[in-house]
């Protein structure tokens, strides 16, 4: 059996969840979390930058972006209702993967989890795919309630080009932008241009790789109330995330973003997937 069979055996991916908190005057609370995949143990195929260079490699995107779903949400059954989750998907594996829709939808009945509380987020190493069906595939995801995220912004292929064809409900902020910003006026001028561009498009920020305090209030002062890094915890096991006080704190603050009767009148929609 080749590596790669053996990444797409259940069971061989593990999703680590990495809390994305909204902070406000009144305290910190959990908007999310990103479920990111880890390899097999014991392999250098553990570390997800090689795993996925790898499979890129391979031109397995697709296969591995599915059996990354199924691993992410069967982590995010565990978690509560109001608990949204963010899984990273290639954007060749939305125009390329015509099965990838209804593979999703699948997937989300049978962990009973509704489609609005899921985020994907849009990576992309490959520089050409059909642009036409990435399109219509984010189209038909937004009709089913699915909100879309644009990965790493700042870096590679997450250029105005990818805003444009993603219309993105979040802007992801790469670390490489971040770390540091306290004390460089350049990334801080990068940083204000894309939340004044957020903005004006109407949608939301999330800074990425907050690990220094001083960052943190640099974000916080140019408008960034979306924050995702080991400031405010690292990547961890559900069960870890389950125990911990950020989750307890969610419980008791957070209603559930979907009410019960829209939550009913959107699961009938599941046709627009097929």
């Amino acid at each position: 059996m080749s590596a790669l069979e053996k990444l797409l055996q259940p069971g061989t991916l593990t999703a680590m969840l990495q809390p994305i908190v909204e902070v406000h005057a009144s305290g910190t609370r959990l908007h999310g979390v990103e479920c990111l995949m880890r390899g097999p143990e014991k392999s250098n195929l553990r570390r997800a930058d090689i795993l996925f260079s790898y499979v890129r490699k391979k031109n397995a995107e697709a296969q591995i972006d599915r059996a990354c779903v199924s691993t992410a949400l069967r982590a995010a059954q565990q978690l509560p209702d109001n608990v949204r989750i963010s899984i990273n998907i290639h954007a060749s594996s939305l125009a390329n993967d015509h099965g990838f829709l209804g593979f999703l939808q699948t997937e989300a009945g049978f962990y009973s989890l509704v489609p609005q509380r899921l985020t994907l987020e849009v990576v992309e190493h490959t520089p050409a795919f059909n642009g036409t069906a990435f399109q219509h595939a984010l189209d038909r995801l937004r009709d089913f309630g699915v909100r879309i995220a644009l990965d790493d912004i700042g870096l590679g292929s997450s250029n105005y080009k990818m805003i444009l064809d993603c219309r993105p409900d979040y802007f992801k902020i790469d670390k490489y932008l971040v770390q540091g910003c306290n004390r460089d006026y350049h990334r801080k001028a990068v940083i204000k241009s894309v939340v004044t561009l957020a903005q004006s498009l109407g949608s939301h920020v999330v800074a990425e790789g907050v690990e220094q305090h001083q960052d943190f209030e640099t974000v916080s002062e140019l408008g960034i109330n979306l924050l995702q890094g080991y400031l405010f915890g690292k990547p961890m096991t559900v069960a870890d995330l389950l125990a911990s006080d950020l989750l307890k704190r969610h419980r008791q603050e957070f209603p559930p973003q979907v009410p019960a009767v829209e939550r009913s009148r959107l699961e009938g929609k599941t046709a627009l997937l097929i």
